[in-house]
């Protein structure tokens, strides 16, 4: 499938299924994928029992990281790639660290933020995969990881509020949030059909709103 973006990225808060549909994207597509590292931050499962302690070491970490990552793939295009696919936006650290930080804490963090920030490119087109909190909470018990068995419902509305804000903000942006509550696209064909077709559209700059799958 051909999509009139060349930079990908798939979004959705904590056990939407973002870094599943981009695999699935990517290898369909030729796509290059770029996933999140989070399993390998030792600071995650320590933030998970003690937030307040671990929570700006943690932002510092993952920040430094999707730096590194950043640079070394978004900057140097595979030329053998049709499109870039990622399972998160670079901005995700200030996103997270909105609703994680003490307000003295976020403002020297945004600061740090901004300074790496303005040499990075943006995704041609944000997909948001809306879930509740509640069913993102069952996701995240079916796939058992111990360290995020700790995350409660209110820290997943928190993220997904700060998600809306940020994308609010980005009037610049090309976001299109779709509802996903009534789809299994790794295991149903059409549902991840669906999906893809979503970034085949030409959507407007800011919040687009995809029409529901069962009225498609």
């Amino acid at each position: 499938m051909k999509f009139p973006y060349r930079f990908i990225t798939v979004e959705g808060c904590i056990g939407a299924g973002k870094t599943s549909f981009a695999k699935m994207l990517a290898e369909r597509n030729n796509g290059k994928l770029i996933l999140e590292r989070f399993e390998e931050n030792d600071f995650l499962p320590k933030f998970y029992k003690n937030p307040e302690r671990y929570a700006f070491p943690l932002e510092l970490s993952f920040l430094a990281d999707r730096f590194r990552q950043f640079k070394e793939n978004v900057l140097n295009p595979d030329l053998f790639s049709d499109y870039m696919i990622s399972d998160y936006i670079f901005p995700k650290s200030l996103i997270f660290s909105r609703k994680t930080l003490q307000d003295d804490e976020y403002q020297l963090y945004k600061n740090l933020f901004q300074i790496i920030d303005s040499n990075l490119p943006r995704p041609d087109i944000v997909l948001y995969l809306h879930l509740p909190p509640e069913q993102l909470k069952s996701n995240i018990v079916k796939r058992a990881r111990d360290y995020e068995q700790e995350i409660s419902l209110e820290y997943l509305e928190n993220i997904q509020k700060s998600y809306f804000d940020y994308f609010r903000e980005q009037t610049s942006l090309k976001v299109v949030v779709a509802d996903t509550r009534m789809l299994d696209f790794v295991a149903v064909q059409e549902h991840f059909d669906w999906l893809e077709q979503l970034l085949t559209l030409d959507w407007k700059p800011g919040i687009n709103i995809a029409p529901p799958w069962h009225a498609k």
